[in-house]
């Protein structure tokens, strides 16, 4: 970084000072309950994506075997019904 980028953001950081010294520092406790809170919302909003995805996935993986499984059905149905007609590999 250079020097004028560095001059500058000092001078940020000192008004970000004097501007919290001006309107007191936040009392600890309080500091504390919305950090609490902060992770109670964070905590939220992370279970629900994880289940959204997790829903999705299951979801997902329910159409595949679907498929696969409606495939081997005929592929078995096809087989027997030869079989049945006397034309299988057995005959």
């Amino acid at each position: 970084m250079d020097t004028t980028h560095r001059g500058i953001a000092e001078k940020q950081l000192d008004i970000l000072i004097e501007r919290r010294a001006r309107k007191g520092e936040a009392d600890p406790d309080e500091r504390e309950e919305l950090w609490k809170a902060s992770v109670r919302a964070y905590s939220a909003r992370r279970r629900e994506d994880m289940r959204a995805a997790w829903t999705s996935y299951h979801e997902g993986q329910a159409e595949r075997h679907r498929r696969t499984l409606e495939g081997l059905i005929a592929h078995h149905e096809a087989q027997a019904a030869k079989l049945c007609e006397g034309e299988g590999v057995y005959s």
